[in-house]
């Protein structure tokens, strides 16, 4: 009976660590601000320097998050994409569905995968905000691209991983210094 105890105490213990160790989760509107970063790293992979602007904004059910990355290229030129997309909170804790497209009633849906789309959802687990992007080819070959932007003391760190058919293709790495509340 000792022994069973003593196991147990053990048990808690290690489980007690464990909690203490992880971060606290926090309400979606943690993120919301201005995040500005001026550049953004992929070991090995040679990846010019890039300036980032990320905005997340409060929408009624959801958030906007607005996006702008701008590449430097060696011969002094500058390529620029932005992007803006509005998340819905679902039935389930901590995922929102992308609103990207107006239905034919009216309503606000993602897009659609077997169309060539993407198909975009956002997570937040912890600290992290985790927007993922579907998208399937003409071959039926899926490409993930998977955006964790976590909050830190000064801003956002972030981690882009991109995959096809389930091997890692690019990893980039940054850190943004929030700009504006």
């Amino acid at each position: 009976m000792r022994a069973v105890a003593i196991g147990l105490l053990v048990v808690l213990c290690i489980a007690g660590i464990g909690a203490a160790g992880a971060a606290p989760s926090v309400n979606i509107d943690a993120f919301y601000g201005s995040y500005e970063g001026r550049s953004i790293s992929a070991k090995g992979e040679g990846l010019s320097k890039r300036d980032l602007g990320v905005e997340i904004s409060p929408l009624d059910r959801g958030f906007r998050l607005a996006w702008t990355t701008m590449k430097h290229r060696a011969d002094g030129s500058t390529q620029r994409k932005s992007y803006t997309i509005d998340f819905r909170a679902t039935r389930r804790a901590g995922v929102y569905a992308s609103e990207m497209r107006t239905s034919k009633f009216g309503s606000r849906v993602p897009l659609d995968p077997m169309k060539g789309e993407p198909f975009v959802w956002a997570r937040l687990h912890g600290q992290t905000l985790t927007v993922y992007a579907l998208h399937i080819d003409d071959n039926g070959v899926y490409e993930m691209q998977v955006y964790d932007r976590t909050l830190t003391d000064t801003g956002l760190d972030l981690e882009f991983n991109r995959y096809r058919d389930g091997e890692k293709l690019r990893t980039i790495t940054g850190t943004l210094v929030r700009s504006a509340p």
